[in-house]
């Protein structure tokens, strides 16, 4: 139990990625505290299952939630991921001021301050790790929003990690491609599924479990020699 001791926090930890991430933490012996925005059921489910595990309500649109989520770690924490995003499908045609100000609020900003909070509480040697995308390098149609925050925020890690890394705070992000949550398969047809298993060089499609393995390594003591990357787990899509 690598992570036994620690706390961590988890944006967005209900389901997808994130839940697999908390799940992945707690078993290697961390206290998680994650966020949830909506759907109770889920997160409360989530906590009843896992020892050391507590769900806390923040909707990261609500910047003033920073201060519910860090309250619930008033001991310190040692690890941060920011994990939850939103992804609205828009056009550039489609743009609007509030859309982009809603997304970049989200995205950017809330685990921007997040990381901002979780410094003041770390010891040194702690961990940050931001969920961006393999879209910052594969953009989509119709994910301007999405890519574009994202973007920003693989700059925030860099810019964290030469900041903070005279405390030996490491600061990493890890960009998932295409990984089977139902997100991906709700805003996906078949057939585009089908061709990225076919351009993926493991031939499969990501599991949520996949990228919460790479988390875990970034978060454990054996990667105490690694900032300021991207750790792109996409099974070979991208070569």
């Amino acid at each position: 139990m690598t992570l036994r001791g620690k706390t961590a926090v988890v944006t967005g930890g209900s389901r997808g990625i994130g839940r697999a991430i908390v799940r992945r933490l707690a078993r290697d012996g961390a206290r998680v505290v994650f966020s949830y925005r909506a759907n109770t059921a889920a997160a409360e489910e989530l906590a009843g299952e896992l020892d050391r595990v507590v769900a806390v309500r923040a909707d990261q649109a609500d910047l003033s939630s920073l201060d519910t989520l860090f309250g619930a770690v008033p001991d310190g924490l040692d690890i941060l991921v920011n994990n939850a995003a939103i992804n609205p499908l828009l056009s550039i045609a489609e743009l609007t001021g509030e859309a982009f100000d809603r997304v970049m609020t989200v995205n950017v900003t809330y685990p921007a301050l997040a990381i901002r909070r979780a410094a003041e509480l770390m010891p040194d040697h702690g961990r940050i790790i931001n969920i961006s995308t393999l879209n910052t390098v594969v953009p989509a149609p119709g994910a301007v929003l999405y890519c574009a925050s994202k973007a920003a925020l693989e700059q925030v890690t860099a810019v964290a990690a030469r900041e903070l890394g005279g405390r030996g705070i490491t600061v990493n992000t890890v960009s998932p491609g295409a990984t089977d949550t139902d997100l991906l398969r709700a805003g996906n047809p078949p057939e585009a599924l089908a061709q990225s298993i076919q351009f993926t060089a493991l031939g499969r499609l990501g599991q949520p479990e996949d990228i919460a393995g790479v988390v875990a390594f970034l978060a454990g003591p054996d990667s105490g020699w690694i900032t300021g990357q991207n750790i792109r787990a996409t099974g070979g899509l991208l070569l």
